[in-house]
């Protein structure tokens, strides 16, 4: 009698297991080689969307044409799912002015990009031209450095708008506003960016560095690319002797959802070249965005 229930306690773990799925999954564990060839598997799917980002995604007014009415029908769709009449009078324009909307808020996803990438010589890396330890350290902070294709925006934003000058003094333009679209919720998030630079007997118009903001920020973005996409755009225009970016924001996916805190602000900083490497000239361009 005592046999039978100690053999029923053994059997019931696998039992259990198989009943729950995972006897199946655990079952190859003695052959390690597969697991360990489905997890890249995985890692790689996943690191696909994650960087599509990088990548070239124009848009043209022709294309925003043809997409508009498939744009509205989605957002009718949107207002039916919530329960809403998209018939009724106060909603019968709603789905082309909300997609109008939309295109507008992502306009930067058509104002960008229409080189090719291109991959970089040394003296596309800040510090390139100084040391060859001085190019590794920059290749390493941006391995990916060519996707970014800001060379790009020199004949698509800058407009010749690079000067020569004998001025090697910090350029700093700060409080420039920014608006953009959260890409995790699709909600807004708004703040100011402080730009500064050391030039390298080259100088940029200061609206091109409004300009630049401008189009990175109208798309579906996180703050800390936003932040980056500008540093490695404005060092690929002049390479300056350093870039410095600050960016400060309020994500209305945290005021408006989730904690709902209203007075919570996040601070995203990009440092390159001087601004990274010297601790002086990190201070006085933190110093001088907060007085």
């Amino acid at each position: 009698m005592e046999k039978g229930p100690i053999r029923a306690l053994a059997e019931k773990p696998p039992g259990a297991r198989c009943s729950n799925g995972f006897a199946e999954r655990e079952s190859p564990r003695s052959g390690p080689s597969r697991p360990a060839e489905k997890s890249p598997r995985t890692e790689t799917k996943s690191a696909q969307p994650a960087d599509s980002w990088k990548g070239e995604r124009p848009r043209s007014e022709e294309d925003n044409e043809l997409n508009l009415p498939s744009l509205a029908a989605a957002y009718s769709s949107i207002l039916r799912s919530l329960g809403e009449d998209p018939q009724r009078q106060g909603l019968l324009k709603t789905p082309w002015r909300a997609a109008t909307a939309m295109q507008f808020f992502t306009k930067g996803y058509q104002e960008t990009i229409s080189g090719q990438c291109c991959p970089p010589s040394d003296g596309d890396f800040p510090g390139a031209q100084d040391t060859e330890e001085g190019t590794e350290r920059s290749a390493l902070e941006f391995p990916d450095w060519k996707c970014y294709s800001a060379k790009s925006l020199l004949s698509d934003v800058l407009n010749d708008a690079i000067f020569d000058e004998d001025h090697d003094e910090m350029v700093i333009v700060k409080d420039i506003d920014m608006f953009s679209m959260c890409e995790h919720h699709l909600v807004p998030f708004v703040g100011k960016v402080h730009i500064g630079y050391l030039p390298n007997k080259q100088v940029l118009g200061l609206s091109k560095l409004a300009r630049i903001v401008e189009i990175y920020s109208r798309r579906l973005q996180v703050q800390e690319r936003l932040t980056k996409q500008i540093a490695v755009a404005i060092t690929e225009a002049l390479r300056p002797a350093g870039v410095g970016v600050v960016v400060e924001a309020t994500h209305m996916c945290m005021v408006m959802r989730g904690v709902q805190k209203m007075n919570s602000k996040t601070v995203t900083s990009t440092m390159l070249g001087v601004f990274r490497e010297d601790p002086k000239t990190r201070e006085e361009f933190l110093t001088l965005i907060r007085s």
